[in-house]
């Protein structure tokens, strides 16, 4: 896939994906209305606040990585062509995944909504079934030797300090 291909399909993907996660369902769960007045808790609403913008931050630079170094997409319809090992997937292998619920946690803190709170743990739940049922097989069968290498190395949910450096 030629890297616009690429970028073209990263983007619909984007809208689809992660802006019905953490956009359109946070938003019919709440309407985007604060459970309790803005001044109620301000430090956690700032840390809220810095939740949300790290996780789409973590988000973009993810899908970024698929385009530049991938030649593909996160999509399973649209995979990448290369293994995506560089940028944050040196420290942890489900940055998406991480982002995605750091970003609805930080809905739920910034609106202290606790509806979003049980919404955080299904996404994390049905994130965790997918990588393990269908994702962490899928990457197994197309990248082999080179995917187990990178799965040793590199922790699925919890960062490394360092960052991983490929042989």
């Amino acid at each position: 896939m030629q890297r616009t291909a690429a970028a073209a399909g990263s983007a619909v993907f984007f809208a689809l994906a992660p802006g019905t996660i953490v956009g359109l369902v946070p938003w019919l769960i709440t309407d985007w209305h604060p459970g309790a007045p803005l001044s109620h808790l301000v430090p956690l609403r700032v840390l809220g606040a810095v939740l949300v913008v790290a996780g789409t931050a973590i988000l973009v630079s993810a899908f970024a990585r698929f385009v530049v170094e991938g030649l593909g997409t996160p999509a399973p319809v649209a995979p990448p062509a290369h293994l995506v090992v560089g940028g944050l997937y040196r420290y942890v292998r489900n940055p998406i995944y991480l982002a995605l619920d750091a970003t609805i946690l930080g809905q739920a803190i910034l609106l202290w909504r606790p509806d979003l709170l049980w919404y955080t743990g299904f996404v994390a739940l049905a994130l965790v079934a997918w990588v393990y049922g269908l994702e962490q097989p899928e990457l197994q069968g197309r990248f082999g030797a080179r995917y187990d290498e990178y799965r040793r190395a590199v922790p699925g949910w919890w960062p490394r300090r360092r960052p991983w450096q490929p042989r």
